[in-house]
């Protein structure tokens, strides 16, 4: 294929076309992990894999470096799986098709997978390039961070022995980060049982597509439209103005996605008809005009369907809708140690009609600060619970508190100012990293993150900026050279 042979460096470029063409989707790593092993051999690399499949390959130091510090560089082997509703993709099977557009790369129809794909081949590239005097190195590729940051959590304490990492797992070129939210999950099962149409019914159904979406994390003070919150406004004005019955709503896909689209199957009596269109014309003009300024491809459709046999029962139908309504979203609270960072923040990710007999409601709750973590999850398990829902929750992972006393970041940033004569900005990020979770695993663990700049992640508009990437090479090369 070859189709990004052209960029420099043409080395990270290589081993990023080539990683794109291998499924690796989060908890189905097998395929991604046995070419990484077929990497090491190909370079005479020693490696060791673990029972969860984290991976670990080690390049011996340079001639005359052995007594440098060892450094561990590490980024995720899984990807996000996210595609337009109209694009025919597997992501158990099927290559990820990259494109170039102008200074981007980018993905037909799916996610790119950059994140962390770029990482990766940045380690790979690192272990391939025979001309770099350094140190020890231990590359560590961990499994399931999408997920649930499975790796991090099963990684053993002794996986590694370097006493400084290096993540690449960052998202825009010039900034180093030094810290990160943890987060929980909280999910709310209802069960239900339907009950039968009555006669003279007419069924629509009604789509929110068009949304951005984007990184639960990085970008939900963006105020970015979430399909399912759209959705459950609109159903909320045609069961309430109408009397409209509710069949079916599925929305979102993941818990570390703002949700791009959802679709509802809603029923009204016959004779309401003239009423639904004018409402539903009312309700597009108000969201477009709302969503103006930054949600350009919104579009609200409805399109008569076959009536179906069965509607929810009106009291849960008001149960689920209301407690939806009720569900936070967005920017809970703002850093007060870190102007322009989001502190505490909750994701409405999702929610699944499964079986005709459950609906699964996923959200998703970040916070730099332990205590404002605990209590948004709690607030919105409440807010589920006194509907009547079942609530679960993960285990949740640690954040990352942030030390400007650290030796690596002092390092990295006097070499990218001598290399590029400009400060790079130290910042922590309200995305989730497993640097946490390391620290717990290696108490004093010195790091810092960083990497090229992208835009969309966690979306099909996911996109790496082609001439930061050079720049994150250069950096990352002489880190690990001084």
């Amino acid at each position: 294929m070859a189709l990004l042979n052209n960029l420099q460096p043409p080395l990270i470029w290589k081993y990023f076309e080539e990683i794109t063409q291998i499924p690796r989707s989060s908890k189905h790593e097998e395929l991604i992990v046995e070419y990484l092993i077929n990497f090491a051999l190909q370079h005479n690399l020693k490696y060791k894999k673990d029972t969860i499949g984290n991976l670990l390959i080690y390049k011996p130091a340079s001639p005359g470096k052995d007594n440098t510090p060892l450094i561990v560089l590490q980024s995720h082997v899984d990807m996000v799986c996210e595609k337009n509703s109209d694009y025919n993709h597997d992501f158990l099977t099927d290559p990820i098709k990259p494109y170039i557009d102008c200074d981007w790369v980018k993905a037909m129809g799916t996610t790119l997978g950059a994140d962390d794909g770029i990482g990766m081949a940045a380690m790979m590239a690192v272990m391939a390039d025979k001309s770099l005097q350094h140190g020890p190195l231990e590359c560590l590729f961990t499994v399931d961070e999408e997920t649930g940051l499975t790796g991090a959590f099963e990684l053993q304490k002794d996986f590694f022995t370097g006493k400084t990492l290096i993540n690449l797992d960052s998202e825009d070129e010039g900034e180093l980060f030094i810290g990160c939210a943890g987060g929980i999950d909280t999910r709310a099962v209802f069960d239900f049982t339907y009950q039968f149409v009555e006669e003279n019914q007419k069924a629509f159904l009604l789509s929110v597509t068009g949304l951005q979406g984007g990184h639960s994390g990085d970008e939900i003070h963006k105020g970015l439209g979430n399909a399912v919150k759209i959705m459950t406004q609109l159903i909320w004005e045609v069961t309430t103005s109408l009397g409209a019955k509710l069949n079916r709503f599925d929305g979102g896909n993941l818990k570390n996605a703002i949700p791009r689209e959802a679709f509802a199957t809603i029923i009204i009596d016959q004779n309401k008809k003239p009423l639904f269109y004018s409402l539903i014309h009312e309700f597009i003009e108000k969201k477009a005009d709302e969503f103006s300024q930054i949600e350009f491809g919104l579009s609200i459709n409805f399109d008569e369907i076959p009536t179906p046999e069965f509607q929810l029962e009106t009291e849960f139908q008001n149960h689920l809708i209301k407690s939806l309504l009720d569900c936070p979203h967005g920017v809970i609270g703002w850093s007060k140690d870190i102007a322009g960072l989001v502190e505490t923040s909750s994701n409405l990710a999702s929610i699944k009609f499964i079986d005709k007999k459950q609906v699964l409601i996923t959200t998703s709750q970040r916070s730099s600060v332990d205590s404002a973590k605990r209590e948004i999850s709690s607030k919105v398990a409440r807010i589920f619970s006194l509907a009547g829902a079942d609530i679960e929750h993960s285990n949740g992972y640690p954040g990352w508190t942030p030390d400007l006393n650290s030796k690596i970041l002092a390092k990295t940033s006097e070499i990218y100012y001598s290399v590029f004569k400009t400060q790079p900005k130290v910042k922590a990020i309200h995305a989730g990293l497993e640097c946490g979770l390391f620290l717990e695993k290696s108490p004093g663990l010195d790091m810092i993150s960083f990497g090229p700049t992208l835009r969309g992640v966690h979306s099909p508009d996911e996109r790496l900026y082609i001439p930061s990437v050079e720049k994150f090479w250069r950096l990352l090369v002489k880190v690990v050279s001084s």
